[in-house]
């Protein structure tokens, strides 16, 4: 019969989460010239980082793996198991094994350790044993030992693993800032994601262009260049002299200004009550500055200006919104 409370649940996640913080902290004074030796070997790798580990240090694998990946250095995950009935042959001597297990002593991974000697992949191993039959054969070893597990019966990997996952972030994140990983480089792995978005699609690839390019001539009344921004739909609609080149902009704004301070509106041409230059952005600029600029002016639209001057695009904040950059 459960008799447990809600005091009872927060003590027992706070005990979990202390134990757990207190492992990775301990992680910090244990980081020596293993570590480095360990970043060095990925970081000279030809082929990819092969990371192996069973059961609940095989699950952490996967994910330091994929980490790896997305931040500069190409990695796969090898179930040890299915490595000795075949998937070996996903391994080459051009590759650096990352192999996990807590006691060092997992069957499954050490089995593994004569055929990569004999391969002459480099081993890294990352154990809670030092002097454990994985250390003893890995080039580098990473010493991720805990005083115990968070679970009461000091059974269920769970601090363990913890610092497992610590070690293999603390890993990943070396080696991106030794490869000079940037923020461009880590959207190129993530096309289909927000930070994706938001760092490669360039403002040519969202503005309105041609025949939907808002446009008036210098000298036009007034009612052609609020028919263009009607007919357009994008609250502004560029005024360009006579070389093709932006003298200004004309928005709903203006709009609200102008019957402010006129009364008659058929005999105001647009040079009259335009901004003149107003806003701009280059086309081959990242969609994410047009959203600063917007923002930083407190504005929804901008002209899109080649190096002439010439307008070429219109974007608009709701552009923005439909791609998913804000």
């Amino acid at each position: 019969m459960n008799t447990a409370t809600d005091h009872d649940y927060r003590a027992s996640a706070r005990r979990t989460l202390t134990l757990e913080s207190q492992a990775i902290a301990a992680l910090i004074e244990r980081l020596d010239e293993a570590f480095d030796h360990a970043c060095r070997l990925l970081l000279a790798c030809e082929g990819r980082v092969v990371v192996t580990g069973m059961g609940k240090s095989g699950h952490v694998g996967r994910k330091i793996a994929a980490t790896l990946a997305s931040t500069g250095t190409p990695a796969f995950f090898v179930h040890p198991g299915e490595a000795s009935h075949g998937d070996m042959g996903m391994i080459t001597p051009r590759d650096v094994v990352l192999a996990l297990s807590n006691s060092g002593e997992t069957a499954e991974v050490t089995a593994l350790l004569p055929l990569l000697k004999r391969m002459g992949a480099p081993l890294v191993s990352m154990t809670g044993r030092v002097g454990s039959t994985l250390s003893r054969h890995a080039e580098a070893h990473l010493d991720t030992a805990v005083a115990r597990e968070a679970c009461p019966l000091d059974l269920a990997p769970t601090t363990s693993t913890t610092a497992a996952l610590a070690m293999g972030d603390a890993l990943a994140v070396a080696l991106l800032e030794a490869r000079g990983f940037t923020a461009e480089d880590f959207a190129l792995s993530h096309p289909g994601g927000s930070l994706g978005r938001r760092l490669l699609l360039k403002v040519e690839d969202l503005m309105h262009h041609g025949d939907r390019l808002p446009c008036v001539p210098l000298g036009s009344p007034l009612r052609d260049a609020l028919l263009e921004i009607t007919r357009q739909g994008l609250g502004f609609t560029c005024v360009i002299d006579e070389a093709g080149h932006l003298a200004g902009i004309y928005t709903d704004g203006d709009l609200r200004r102008t019957l402010d301070q006129h009364d008659d509106l058929r005999r105001l041409r647009v040079d009259d009550v335009m901004t003149h230059g107003g806003k701009t952005i280059r086309p081959e600029l990242l969609a994410a500055e047009a959203v600063r600029i917007m923002e930083d002016n407190r504005i929804t639209a901008l002209a899109v200006v080649d190096d002439a001057g010439r307008p070429v695009g219109a974007l608009h904040m709701h552009d923005l919104l439909a791609s998913g950059v804000i």
